[in-house]
């Protein structure tokens, strides 16, 4: 962190210094260390006006501002420049943030190697011939999902299984 204070018209006091240290200490712990900051002070008759310049990394803040006491003026400009710090750091966070989440949304989504498609074997069918009233009896004691039985009277397949809204569907083959 470097100062420069400079004085037109007026002189410098021991007090008017500490106060712009401690007031630039907290942009330091905002910012970084590495903070250029130059300080115009200046008096033209009654009006005491102060000029803020602080350089950084990313950007310069500049406040000007004018009253008829020199310690006001100075915690107004420096108020301002607060603000302003405080506003730049956000947008800062923001793009970073932006910048982290167009990251996730352009990049190809990282799925695990397709999964081998397996053949697992059920006992969902019936050898016997029976009538499709047995077959639902079957069909209903198993809870199964879908019932493969032969048709009675021929040697004819048939499937029976649960509908999506409740009720139950019949494949019969040709």
């Amino acid at each position: 962190m470097s100062l420069n204070l400079t004085a037109r018209h007026t002189s410098i006091t021991p007090e008017i210094k500490r106060y712009c240290e401690k007031r630039l200490k907290s942009f330091a712990k905002i910012l970084g260390n590495k903070i250029d900051a130059d300080l115009i002070l200046s008096v033209e008759k009654y009006r005491h006006k102060v000029e803020i310049n602080v350089k950084t990394k990313g950007a310069t803040l500049n406040a000007v501002e004018e009253t008829h006491d020199m310690l006001s003026s100075l915690g107004l400009a420096f108020d301002n420049i607060e603000k302003r710090v405080k506003k730049e750091k956000e947008k800062l966070r923001g793009r970073k943030r932006r910048k982290n989440r167009e990251r996730e949304a352009f990049s190809l989504p990282i799925e695990p190697e397709e999964k081998q498609r397996r053949v697992i074997s059920s006992q969902d069918y019936s050898l016997k011939p029976m009538s499709l009233e047995e077959a639902f009896l079957q069909f209903d004691l198993n809870k199964k999902e879908v019932f493969v039985f032969r048709k009675l009277g021929s040697e004819k397949w048939a499937v029976i299984y649960r509908r999506k809204d409740g009720n139950y569907g019949l494949v019969e083959p040709e």
